[in-house]
């Protein structure tokens, strides 16, 4: 009983120390201009736990640092995606996506060539 009780403890301890206060991911987030980056960066630092986060037009790239004990990488992808922007995970609902200005329409190829503001 004592040993199940340690060995418990032990367990709890392990798994509270694998979640790390200042994390700092890497996600490709779609997306084509500074529209775009306001609204995808927004997203993610509105979402309880994220401290930092900074996306990158050419490469797609969204470097975060987040405090896993309040907020997984996976709800950061969600809170993305609910805003219009498609990441690894989740697709942007369509009727989100449809209502971003024309230029930020991704999903087209036609709307790279247009005037990015």
């Amino acid at each position: 009983m004592k040993t199940n009780l340690i060995l418990l403890l032990l367990l709890i301890s392990i798994s509270l120390t694998a979640q790390e206060k200042n994390k700092k991911e890497t996600i490709v987030v779609s997306g084509n201009c500074a529209m775009c980056e306001a609204r995808i960066e927004k997203a993610a630092v509105q979402t309880k736990g994220v401290k930092y986060a900074s996306w990158d037009i050419p490469s797609h790239q969204l470097t975060l640092i987040l405090d896993e004990r309040k907020c997984s990488l996976e709800e950061v992808k969600k809170a993305i995606a609910n805003a219009g922007h498609d990441t690894e995970s989740f697709k942007a609902p369509d009727e989100v996506y449809n209502a971003l200005p024309p230029c930020c329409l991704y999903r087209d190829p036609e709307s790279i060539k247009m005037e990015h503001h």
